[in-house]
């Protein structure tokens, strides 16, 4: 009494190895990626400073007024 397998089975057994080789794949990837030491912060320069100027009666109130909370709330 032999019972050929279903085809449920094959289809966990295909399933199956393809998550153990992406596992596989990924711990390979973070070992090379990891090999290549540590990561450094990009050069100041690369971060695209931008200065925006308001020159606007309102906004000058309200940094003023702000500032003047935030100094009273932590002295």
């Amino acid at each position: 009494m032999t019972k050929k397998p279903s085809s449920g089975r094959w289809v966990a057994l295909i399933t199956g190895f393809i998550s153990v080789a992406i596992g596989l794949l990924y711990l390979l990837m973070i070992t090379v990626l990891d090999s290549r030491g540590p990561m450094l912060p990009p050069p100041p320069e690369a971060l695209g400073v931008v200065e925006v100027g308001i020159d606007h009666p309102f906004f000058e109130g309200a940094l003023r007024l702000f500032s003047g909370q935030f100094l009273r709330t932590f002295p």
